[in-house]
């Protein structure tokens, strides 16, 4: 829990609660220039204390990069509330991708929140956790787009940026909390929360074939 608390703290929620104080306080450019400082702030702190940047940070870090770089280019804020339409699309269908490969996102994150060797990341039962959570943040990036670009197209900026970063944030908090309940789940299942669950029969027929050849 201090793990994924730590995680969505550092590259999710601080951003996103300094872009809309800035903003309320100093406007538009502003906000957006201390959201990305404090991104690359945090991935720097990390460097110089030894601590291992985590893979959400620096995903979130070159997603902002990318929304500034391209909204002071052509000069519009307005691009700039879009491109998280696009990025939120692009994700959720990679995610979407990922699905069909040995290795679904996921999988490849998942070293950030847990410490994970093969021989568990490799258990039947943390590789379809792996599956249906991709699939989860899959839909839920392809749901946020849609949400997005709807108030986008329909309301005010002050509105859209108050509704947004209210709704997000409330989204990616209830999504995390479902990652983490269904991941402590399986992992008591797996016995890596310390006393291992009740077998389920139907999940583990193998130690009644055990007991049957006993």
């Amino acid at each position: 829990m201090r793990r994924v608390s730590s995680s969505l703290l550092v590259a999710v929620v601080v951003p996103a609660v300094l872009f809309y104080g800035v903003f309320a306080l100093a406007g538009v450019w502003p906000a957006i220039v201390a959201a990305l400082l404090w991104s690359y702030g945090a991935i720097g702190w990390r460097l110089v204390t030894g601590r291992r940047t985590s893979g959400l940070l620096v995903l979130a870090a070159v997603l902002l990069t990318g929304r500034t770089l391209l909204s002071v280019l052509a000069d519009s804020t307005w691009l700039y509330f879009l491109q998280p339409v696009i990025s939120d699309g692009v994700v959720g269908l990679l995610f979407l991708l990922s699905l069909a490969s040995a290795r679904p996102m996921v999988a490849r994150l998942a070293g950030d929140f847990y410490p994970m060797d093969l021989e568990i990341a490799t258990r039947p039962r943390i590789r379809r956790l792996f599956w249906h959570l991709t699939a989860l943040w899959a839909l839920l990036g392809i749901a946020k787009a849609g949400l997005t670009l709807w108030l986008l197209q329909t309301q005010t900026l002050e509105t859209f940026v108050l509704v947004k970063s209210v709704s997000m944030l409330a989204i990616n908090v209830l999504a995390a909390i479902a990652t983490v309940a269904l991941a402590a789940y399986v992992a008591g299942r797996e016995g890596l929360l310390g006393s291992p669950l009740a077998p389920d029969p139907a999940l583990d027929p193998a130690p009644d074939v055990v007991r049957t050849r006993s």
